[in-house]
């Protein structure tokens, strides 16, 4: 795999908080995924509390998800970041001033050449079976360390590259391919991996745009709902305010009438009392006269 396209699929793997490759992977339920340790870091903050959102898109948890690490996608970070070491920029171990970036790495050289220096595997009879592959800066690892020979065979049984006389002295009647078979089969595996990540990515995406507009339809019937009962109960307020007048009305026009009538009372009990106090001063006027003939004759007038 080139540099470039490793520096590709770690772009597409990395951290939207950190902006580094994925760490310790967890994916939360909107799809997205983060390094344990950003996103717990995130929602551990005071300002964040329930609804826990996800910094990307922002969509809302009632409740703090449960944070389990994506295997998944660990595995393809393992296998990028082994791969990135591998093509990271190696130097040419032949050039002597300045030194050129390599292009190839030879197994039996066991050195790796800039494109200049590298014509002779071409052009050379005697370099020309050497073994060429990427560029590499860990070309000592493969080599054999107990017989000093190249590890060309995979031993499927032990899981692990071996030379021709590791083979022969201690695995033998394993099932061994060649190291590029087994790489080729990897490689598919790895690709596998991806398409899977890539589906379970659009399903997790689809689920989002779903629950987004299932979030839409409830405060959308939500908002109408509170629009009728606001309608029922502007209605039942207004109907209440109205009859409420009306009996205001009542009260006050009946309070009027008792009004006016004790008035009235009031003024005729008014006048009745002054003829009684005239009439009483007239009465201790006569009581205290000493001419009985003028008494007498004012007691026949006032029969």
């Amino acid at each position: 795999m080139s540099e470039s396209a490793v520096n590709q699929y770690e772009d597409q793997f990395s951290c939207p908080v950190c902006l580094d490759p994925l760490k310790e992977p967890v994916t939360i339920p909107c799809g997205h995924s983060y390094c344990m340790s950003c996103i717990t870091d995130c929602w551990g903050q005071k300002e964040q509390g329930p609804p826990y959102r996800c910094p990307q898109c922002r969509e809302s948890f009632s409740q703090r998800p449960l944070l389990k690490k994506n295997t998944l996608i660990a595995e393809m970070m393992e296998t990028l970041q082994k791969t990135s070491l591998q093509t990271a920029a190696v130097e040419c171990d032949v050039c002597t001033t300045e030194k050129n970036r390599a292009v190839k790495s030879c197994l039996q050289c066991l050195a790796s050449f800039c494109q200049t220096h590298l014509q002779l595997h071409y052009e050379s009879p005697a370099f020309m079976k050497h073994k060429l592959v990427e560029a590499s800066r860990n070309i000592q690892e493969n080599i054999c360390l107990s017989h000093g020979r190249l590890l060309e065979i995979y031993c499927q049984d032990d899981r692990q590259c071996i030379c021709c006389f590791c083979m022969i002295d201690n695995h033998n009647g394993h099932r061994v391919v060649s190291v590029d078979s087994e790489w080729t089969s990897k490689k598919k595996e790895l690709k596998k991996i991806k398409v899977s990540c890539q589906k379970l990515i659009k399903e997790r995406e689809r689920g989002q745009r779903e629950l987004r507009e299932a979030v839409k339809s409830f405060k959308s019937s939500a908002l109408e709902t509170m629009e009728d009962i606001e309608k029922v109960f502007t209605e039942l307020i207004c109907s209440l305010e109205k009859k409420r007048s009306e009996i205001k009305e009542q009260i006050r026009a009946q309070e009027k009438t008792e009004i006016d009538r004790a008035e009235e009372l009031h003024k005729h009990l008014d006048q009745e009392l002054t003829e009684l106090r005239k009439r009483q001063a007239e009465i201790e006027k006569l009581l205290n006269t000493e001419d009985q003939i003028q008494f007498l004759k004012v007691m026949m007038q006032k029969r």
